[in-house]
């Protein structure tokens, strides 16, 4: 009888274990993957890491103090073109008034120096244009100015141009 009594322990020993190990296979595991999944993200990649991927992906990365001394000297070429811009705005003034005070019986040539900075289009050139009626419309300036594929052209620097000149020619100095 002790062999039967120690038969039917193991057999209940067996049949326990199969049932456990049933239970643990079908039951869900996400959870417990969440968990391992959750330990790996909260690990943080160092800085280098971090870095070579934005590089890679085609990012500039930059310290804040590299970042705010450069935003400081762009701020302060900005204030120097506006300066020079207005600078040259009135000497233009300057000029102009000079010459339709000296030449009063002549129709007036105005003169206008256009000074291209960097970013502007075409659209921004024919507004300089309008006040010396050398163009009516800023927006039909443009239009023509795309029609002739000449937005590509327009490179920074000072032009001038007068009324005299033909409407050929005013293009031809400030889109090179």
């Amino acid at each position: 009888m002790r062999i039967n009594l120690l038969s039917s322990f193991a057999a209940g020993i067996l049949l326990t274990t199969s049932i456990c190990s049933v239970v643990y296979l079908t039951n869900d595991h996400v959870s417990t993957k969440t968990k391992e999944t959750d330990k790996t993200i909260t690990v943080q990649p160092s800085v280098k890491e971090m870095q070579k991927k934005l590089v890679a992906k085609g990012y500039i990365v930059q310290k804040k103090a590299d970042y705010d001394k450069n935003l400081k000297a762009a701020k302060a070429t900005t204030a120097k073109q506006s300066t020079k811009e207005t600078t040259t705005k009135k000497a233009v003034k300057d000029t102009t008034t000079k010459q339709a005070a000296t030449e009063n019986d002549k129709p007036s040539k105005k003169v206008v120096t256009v000074n291209v900075t960097e970013g502007m289009t075409s659209f921004d050139v024919g507004k300089m244009l309008i006040p010396s009626k050398i163009v009516s419309d800023a927006f039909e300036f443009s239009q023509i100015i795309e029609q002739r594929g000449l937005s590509n052209k327009l490179r920074p620097g000072t032009y001038v141009v007068d009324s005299e000149m033909t409407f050929d020619q005013v293009l031809s100095t400030i889109f090179k």
